[in-house]
């Protein structure tokens, strides 16, 4: 089993490798610092109040910078998205409203206030002049004349969110919102960095990825842990980690938002700067096989066939943008109730898992199964690493997935 960090050498991720004498020249490019997967919903799932409002969210970004961008999206709007104004401010402490005083900036779209966004689409903001370090929290404040009848957000953000009437974009905090954890209407915060010095690795899955099981405010999913790592390094200060997980997302069919396959383009390959992507999706086509009718072997064998294929497709396409690829072993899940989690099933996983790992298709491998298994019972998760629900890991689970991730060899040492 190949380790991540051996396949990465050649990514030129860390400021402790020689670059070429042509970035000391080169203009500042952009880098995608942090990213959410956005799904449909209708307004009745935003707790907001009618008219006009001011809807404050809070990110963690990855790498720093001088200056930083928003990607505000209408991806599933069906009618144009207004936005009357925007701002951001460095967040003054988990979980809150507040903002720290002297870093709000108002934020232009083309040196206007405000944008409409046609249904479908992203939009990037101008340039802001605000320094942030890496894993700063970023408050994002949007004035909407209302809500969206169909907005696109991402349900578990497992951030406070915070939304009161009116024009409160600018206020130092927001008194008496009402709170929710989904982000809505941003798609991404970019950061500028010099030429060549910005990477951002995108993390492609469902609900593991998105972070069930972990707590609100504390920053504890596996992609989590490892931007914290990468950022402890001064040479991997310029790598983010982009987590585009999505609860209950499936490979080859769509369910819980579109499928990752089909979403491939908007949420990994457009992403700035991405040089890397890990991929972890596969458990629920096979779980969830049970939900569909008879489970018959032709059906079983269709499942990891196409996954198989799947695979091959999305390792092709980002290497046809110089985007290495790591395939995550897909995690046990015996005894959990939520589907089909059977001999059978854990047959199928492990099919699966043994093309990842044995393959070649990827350039590099990552040995979830084997962090989390337990030993004594390897269909299932390390009880210590269970969330309760015999699928999820437990933030301890995150801890040892994010810590799996080997990046030593990843810079000079």
């Amino acid at each position: 089993m190949r380790r991540i960090g051996t396949r990465l050498l050649g990514l030129a991720l860390c400021v402790g490798l020689a670059w070429p004498a042509a970035a000391a020249t080169s203009p500042p490019a952009w880098t995608g610092s942090w990213a959410t997967a956005l799904v449909p919903t209708d307004a009745a799932n935003l707790p907001a109040p009618q008219g006009e409002v001011t809807i404050r969210q809070v990110v963690r970004l990855g790498a720093g910078g001088p200056r930083l961008r928003l990607r505000l999206a209408n991806t599933f709007g069906t009618a144009p998205l207004r936005i009357d104004g925007a701002r951001v401010a460095l967040s003054a402490a988990p979980g809150g409203s507040a903002i720290v005083a002297g870093t709000d900036r108002a934020v232009t779209f083309d040196g206007q206030a405000g944008v409409t966004l046609p249904p479908g689409a992203t939009w990037l903001s101008d340039p802001v002049d605000l320094p942030v370090e890496g894993l700063a929290r970023l408050a994002v404040s949007l004035r909407l004349p209302e809500v969206p009848r169909q907005a696109s957000v991402h349900r578990s953000a497992r951030t406070t969110a915070f939304v009161v009437a009116g024009d409160q974009s600018a206020a130092p905090e927001l008194a008496g919102a009402a709170t929710f954890t989904q982000w809505a209407q941003l798609a991404g915060v970019d950061v500028e960095r010099p030429a060549g010095k910005g990477v951002a690795i995108v993390a492609l899955g469902d609900s593991i990825t998105d972070g069930s099981g972990a707590g609100v405010d504390v920053y504890e999913r596996w992609p989590d842990v490892l931007a914290a790592r990468l950022q402890a390094d001064p040479r991997t200060k310029g790598v983010s980690v982009l987590n585009v997980g999505i609860g209950g997302n499936k490979l080859l069919k769509d369910g819980s938002g579109q499928a990752a396959l089909a979403r491939l383009d908007r949420d990994v390959l457009a992403q700035p700067g991405v040089k890397a992507l890990i991929v972890l999706i596969g458990v629920n086509d096979i779980g969830g096989l049970s939900r569909e009718g008879e489970v018959t072997p032709e059906k079983r064998t269709q499942v990891v066939t196409g996954l198989i294929a799947a695979y091959r497709q999305i390792v092709t396409r980002a290497h046809e943008r110089g985007i290495r690829v790591i395939g995550a072993t897909i995690l046990p899940c015996g005894g959990t109730k939520i589907y089909r989690s059977d001999a059978d099933a854990d047959a199928d996983r492990q099919a699966v898992n043994a093309w990842i790992r044995g393959s070649g298709v990827f350039d590099a491998v990552v040995d979830f199964d084997r962090v989390t298994r337990d030993p004594a019972h390897p269909e299932r998760l390390l009880p210590a690493y269970d969330s309760g629900d015999q699928l999820h890991p437990s933030p301890a689970g995150y801890r040892a997935m994010g810590e799996a991730v080997a990046i030593g060899s990843l810079v000079k040492r």
